[in-house]
């Protein structure tokens, strides 16, 4: 049977389940410390069983450790289209600026009426390709305090210590 696969939202369980996140804590820690000396199974309600290949076990283990952290977990194919609200929330923006992005060809977008589409592929790759260029940047100006020697300086005095 043939489904369509739509963004899904989970929230970590409430602090007022503390069994539930007790349950995750201890399934984080059977994850981390389970050996990959053997492809992890996937057992059904009626005892079937099928093998989880390797990357989907991956996901899996992530998806825990971030509820198990307390993190919400957002599910969504690479080819949805998100609102402009969505995708600024995505990128921790407000919308405006987001707009703003959208409109200087930052990020493509879709105007197939009067609302623009966001591909969540286009936002990730931007989303991508924005840090690399902070962390270039971070790079860059360590790079300089450390031969100038102004690393050593901390609030306007020189550290001696």
């Amino acid at each position: 049977m043939a489904s369509t696969i739509e963004q899904h939202t989970v929230l970590p369980p409430s602090s007022t389940e503390p069994d539930a996140r007790r349950e995750l804590r201890r399934l984080d820690e059977f994850m981390v410390a389970a050996s990959r000396a053997q492809q992890a199974k996937l057992v059904g309600p009626d005892g079937s069983e099928v093998t989880l290949p390797e990357q989907v076990y991956d996901v899996l283990r992530d998806v825990v450790k971030a509820m198990s952290q307390g993190f919400a977990i957002n599910i969504a194919p690479l080819n949805a289209v998100l609102t402009t609200q969505q995708a600024a929330d995505l990128l921790n923006v407000s919308r405006p600026t987001l707009v703003k992005l959208l409109e200087s060809g930052e990020i493509p977008f879709e105007k197939p009426a009067r609302h623009r589409r966001v591909l969540l592929s286009d936002l990730l790759e931007y989303r991508a390709r924005s840090r690399a260029e902070r962390q270039g940047l971070l790079d860059e100006l360590t790079a300089s305090a450390s031969r100038d020697g102004s690393d050593d300086i901390v609030d306007g005095f020189i550290q001696t210590r």
